[in-house]
Formats: structure tokens, C-alpha cells, sequence
């Protein structure tokens, strides 16, 4: 199904209306949330880097990291509704899937542990959640409605509704009805 330019847009800034407690409005979020700015500008380069046109997506790709502070290569491949919080120090490698309904916090790497070519950078599932400082590396698969504690370090793969934590992060299931904010702020799931 193919969605117009600014039902995303709109969908974007719902989608940071509801997880942020702090936007006061639609026009306040699309104006100054540098996350949402990169997640656009991120889509104009991945369409560039779809059509082969490289070196043209990269550098614009190093023109948002400029502008905004978050690093998504155009090559990543990211799902709607993603959500990128206080997003200053992001990277986001050429080989990352991103679901739908993603959520990171600002200093999260989704990064790579080889130099081989080929898949080496992480996949998230629908609706992750990744705390601030959170490091995912390696070509590892985050299940579906996992939460990734503040400043673990991922290097495995993770089952659906998992919560990880440490370093390296170990994964336990998430119990029913366990609130993904609350998870993310509790003192427990940091390191």
C-alpha cells in the first residue's frame, strides 16, 4: 500500500505527539524535533540510494548529520512511526531494519562488528524500544516489543516482548501489561 508524502509526515508527528509527554503540538514537533527532521530527510536520501545514486544520498546524509546530530546511512531501511527522542548522538548503520513503531533514545549506535561486506548491522522488530546510550552491534535481530535498556550492549539476538539489560545485555521476557515508558525510566533497566 502506498502512502502519500504527507500522511507520513502526519503520521510522524502523531507518532512523536504520543510518545513525547513534553510536545505541546503538531506544529512545535515538526518545526523543532531534530529527530523527525532526520528521519525525513533520511527518506528523500535512501530514495537516492535506492536509485543508485550514492555518492549524492551519502552526502546528504552527511548534511542531516550536520544539521541534526543523528547518523542514518541512506542504506538503512526503516519502518513508519519511528520515533527518534533527544536525538543527538543516533547512528544508525547501512544494514539496519527498523519496524514499524521504533523508538530510540538520544546516543543509541545500531552498529556494525565486522568489516565483512554484507547484512552487519542490527534488525528491530515492530514496536522496540531502545533506551538512551543503548548500543545494538552486529547483524542480531531484535524481537518484536523487546525493550533495550539504557546503555546495554546487544550483541545477540533477543526473542519478541523481551527486555534487555546489561552488558553484554541479557534478555528476560517481558511479563503482560509491563508499560514500555515506565520500563525504559526505571533504575533497574539502566546501567
Amino acid at each position: 500500500m502506498s502512502v502519500s508524502v504527507w500522511a507520513h509526515v502526519r503520521e510522524d508527528i502523531t507518532a512523536a505527539r504520543l510518545r513525547d509527554p513534553a510536545a505541546r503540538s503538531g506544529v512545535e514537533v515538526a518545526l523543532l524535533y531534530p529527530g523527525l527532521h532526520a528521519i525525513w530527510a533520511h527518506r528523500v536520501w535512501h530514495a537516492l540510494w535506492r536509485r543508485r545514486l550514492r555518492l549524492l544520498a551519502r552526502a546528504g546524509s552527511q548534511l542531516s548529520r550536520w544539521l541534526t546530530g543523528i547518523e542514518i546511512h541512506p542504506g538503512a531501511r526503516i519502518g513508519r512511526r519511528f520515533f527518534i527522542d533527544h536525538g543527538m548522538g543516533v547512528v544508525i548503520g547501512e544494514t539496519a531494519e527498523i519496524g514499524d513503531d521504533v523508538m530510540l533514545y538520544h546516543g543509541v549506535t545500531l552498529g556494525g562488528r565486522t568489516r565483512d561486506s554484507g547484512k552487519r548491522h542490527p534488525t528491530l522488530g515492530d514496536g522496540v524500544a531502545v533506551g538512551a546510550g543503548a548500543k545494538i552491534l552486529g547483524p542480531v535481530t531484535i524481537g518484536a516489543g523487546s525493550v533495550v535498556g539504557a546503555n546495554a550492549v546487544v550483541t545477540r539476538d533477543a526473542p519478541a516482548d523481551s527486555i534487555l539489560v546489561g552488558v553484554p545485555a541479557k534478555p528476560r521476557h517481558r511479563s503482560i501489561g509491563e508499560d514500555t515508558r515506565a520500563l525504559l525510566t526505571a533504575p533497574d533497566y539502566s546501567i
